[in-house]
């Protein structure tokens, strides 16, 4: 059997500030580094990892380091499969105006239209939701048997809980949320469960 622990990074000023982040170069702020400490800690003493997987931007990059300090063996794994969506022209936009101003790119507004657009220079979240698919098709059928921690972001988690779960993408984006330093377990033997989902109870 193999499991799959999948991370969402620590909180930034641009999250705090509901930005659009997608390939920013943005760091954690000081709530995202304890964020990402107390994660290091609960998941050093719950899993035994073979290896660690994280999107190789600035806030996933601090989060694994951050989560390796804390205890457990592999150094993290950049990759850039595990990116959050490439928003392009739009990159640092609100949600807000980014939902007032360009309503063809909001799923709340648009519904299914909204999934196929594509920014200027980014891409459209059927992009988004067909690379994460094929990185995580890749990585259970590399890890046969191991336990491996992705750090990753909000959008590829919703992404793929549409994939294994078989629910509406578009439901997942609109009504669905994932904090930060949410532990979502994923267990693959026959078929795929959800063990964990969001789950911040550690920190309580």
């Amino acid at each position: 059997m193999t499991t799959v622990i999948a991370l969402r990074h620590g909180e930034t000023d641009w999250n705090a500030e509901r930005r659009l982040q997608g390939w920013a170069p943005t760091p954690l702020n000081d709530r995202g580094r304890e964020q990402a400490e107390s994660a290091g800690i609960h998941l050093a003493a719950t899993y035994d990892f073979d290896r660690i997987l994280a999107s190789d931007l600035r806030r996933t990059h601090e989060t694994a380091t951050l989560v390796r300090e804390a205890g457990i063996e592999p150094d993290p794994i950049l990759d850039r499969a595990w990116r959050e969506r490439d928003f392009g022209v739009y990159q640092g936009l609100t949600y807000e105006t980014m939902s007032d101003e360009y309503p063809e790119f909001s799923a709340e507004r648009s519904g299914q239209s909204a999934l196929a657009e594509t920014p200027e220079r980014g891409e459209s979240l059927i992009d988004l939701r067909e690379r994460i698919v094929d990185a995580f098709e890749r990585l259970t059928d590399d890890a046969i048997d191991e336990t491996v921690l992705v750090v990753t972001h909000g959008g590829p988690l919703y992404a793929l809980f549409s994939q294994v779960t078989d629910r509406e993408y578009l439901d997942l984006i609109t009504g669905e949320s994932q904090a930060n330093c949410a532990v979502n377990e994923f267990r693959v033997d026959d078929g795929i469960t959800v063990v964990r989902a969001n789950d911040t109870s550690y920190r309580e």
